[in-house]
């Protein structure tokens, strides 16, 4: 592919000293495994949310998981598939995913980095607090499927139910 830079390649400053800072302030659990390694612990309305952060500075991306305990045993993980492909559809950032070997669901989402000196403490903010939406938004959804035994057309109706009004 050809390319339209002209210049040396601008260095981008590691976008996960911005993540620690957001997460820091934030007051969650969280350890610095490495200057490209980074995991946390956000608390969520149903769970809390295993928040990791993994930076390549050869190619200027970061990449973020969030996940949750919730583990497909081996008979709904199907149906599961099914219903993450259904979710993913209704998305505009990030997709969900299913750990392979454990069967967890999990959302991730990259970032690229190039020529744009890095990351702002708004975009991790955001990147997070979408992350975690999404994921308090279909965990009904993955509940009804894997331990109400619904379809996962099923499990999305009454997962997405918008309320409208107090009671």
């Amino acid at each position: 592919m050809t390319s339209l830079a002209t210049e040396s390649p601008e260095t981008v400053s590691n976008p996960l000293d911005i993540v620690e800072q957001v997460v820091a302030a934030n007051d969650w659990a969280f350890d610095r495994r490495s200057d490209s390694e980074m995991a946390a612990e956000a608390p969520g309305r149903w769970c809390d949310y295993g928040l990791y952060f993994s930076w390549s500075h050869e190619i200027s991306v970061m990449h973020f998981s969030c996940t949750f305990d919730l583990k497909a045993p081996e008979r709904r993980r199907g149906a599961l598939y099914e219903l993450l492909a259904r979710a993913n559809e209704k998305l505009w950032i990030g997709h969900f995913g299913m750990d392979h070997d454990d069967g967890m669901p999990v959302f991730r989402h990259s970032v690229l980095l190039r020529g744009a000196g890095g990351a702002s403490a708004e975009s991790v903010e955001d990147m997070v607090d979408i992350a975690v939406s999404e994921c308090e938004r279909f965990f009904p959804a993955f509940q009804f499927v894997l331990w109400g035994g619904k379809t996962p057309d099923e499990a999305l109706a009454a997962a997405m139910l918008e309320c409208a009004g107090e009671a």
